[in-house]
């Protein structure tokens, strides 16, 4: 059951020596557009906002802030890859960070232990959307819509509708806390993840079967890919990257509460549509995905330091996922009549 069709855009080197020089020129500019844009708002932003903007302590706050957010955009980005779509990322966060505060503080759990029952909970979630969009073959857009709403029902019955609140150890908190070269820890977490799974996706025979399931998973089975063991692994790494995620908010946050969490969904979404449009337009990547929550940082950030009120994230992100999924959509339309007209 696909949600989402990934197919890649992106020129080959022979595609682009065929090409004239402008038309190679215009054709990276599509590609690299979005990085392109990113400098531009830097350097604007910057200019407008000399003192506030462009300062150390502005680029650790927007690492801070938004290293949760480019986490669960690359936890989205997994099954999209294979054509899939995982909407407990916004749900599950919600209930796996209530759950790693209230082992420590209600049960007595050592924080290591309980770091580690909160992974384990998210691979079992991602197994259970797993077998539902596998075996019980429900569209992954329902499916991981109906176990979300399912999870944040248990993280209002856990907690009450009150907030999980307790001494937690330090070296819990550092999970959130630490830094190295002045740099916030949630930030590696977010550069070791994305390596990793630009080697997996990249450089790996894992990921190019991946992407091949996401264009025709009927296609992917005749040439023996084994379709069913690859997507219900993608369910299960990213449910597993989730609970990591919602880990590093628990420390970041210090309280369990079922209200903080579904905020952090649609910005989710945001990254992993928004990054299919650059690098590799056509289909979600690791850098493109990078890219799109840098971008997302640097407009919120540089908008709400010109006045911007506190509606102005939800419009922005609600703004640039249409306006993301539009582009995509074009530019799969441009690229598929370009193959034809070449074609013929």
């Amino acid at each position: 059951m696909l949600s989402l069709k990934s197919n890649a855009l992106e020129p080959t080197r022979a595609e682009f020596r065929a090409m004239s020089p402008g038309a190679a020129f215009r054709r990276r500019l599509t590609v690299y557009g979005l990085p392109l844009l990113t400098v531009a708002l830097i350097v604007f932003f910057s200019l407008l906002l000399p003192k506030t903007f462009p300062t150390a302590l502005n680029l650790r706050s927007m690492l801070a802030d938004k290293s949760v957010i480019a986490l669960l955009s690359l936890a989205s980005m997994i099954p999209m890859m294979a054509g899939r779509i995982d909407l407990t990322v916004g749900y599950g966060i919600v209930l796996w960070h209530i759950l790693a505060i209230s082992l420590q503080v209600y049960y007595g759990i050592p924080w290591p232990a309980a770091v580690v029952l909160v992974l384990l909970a998210g691979i079992v979630s991602g197994f259970i959307n797993a077998l539902l969009v596998e075996v019980a073959q429900i569209d992954s857009f329902i499916a991981t819509l109906g176990t979300g709403t399912i999870i944040y029902a248990l993280a209002l019955w856990h907690t009450g509708g009150q907030q999980v609140i307790g001494t937690l150890p330090p070296a819990f908190l550092a999970i959130n806390d630490l830094s190295f070269l002045g740099i916030p820890i949630p930030a590696f977490y977010v550069a070791v993840v994305a390596v990793i799974l630009w080697i997996v996706s990249e450089r790996l025979p894992i990921g190019r079967h991946l992407y091949a399931i996401g264009a025709n998973p009927r296609a992917a089975e005749l040439n023996g890919i084994p379709v069913r063991r690859y997507v219900m692994g993608v369910f299960v790494a990213s449910g597993f990257l989730t609970a990591f995620t919602g880990v590093v908010l628990a420390a970041k946050l210090r309280i369990g509460e079922a209200s903080v969490g579904l905020e952090y969904l649609l910005p989710a979404l945001v990254g992993a549509f928004l990054g299919s449009t650059t690098i590799k337009p056509g289909r979600v990547n690791v850098w493109g995905t990078v890219v799109a929550v840098v971008i997302l940082a640097v407009g919120i950030s540089g908008i709400e330091q010109l006045g911007g009120t506190f509606f102005v994230e939800p419009l922005f992100n609600g703004v640039t996922l249409v306006i993301a999924i539009g582009l995509a959509g074009v530019a799969q339309r441009r690229y598929a009549a370009a193959k034809r007209a070449g074609g013929t």
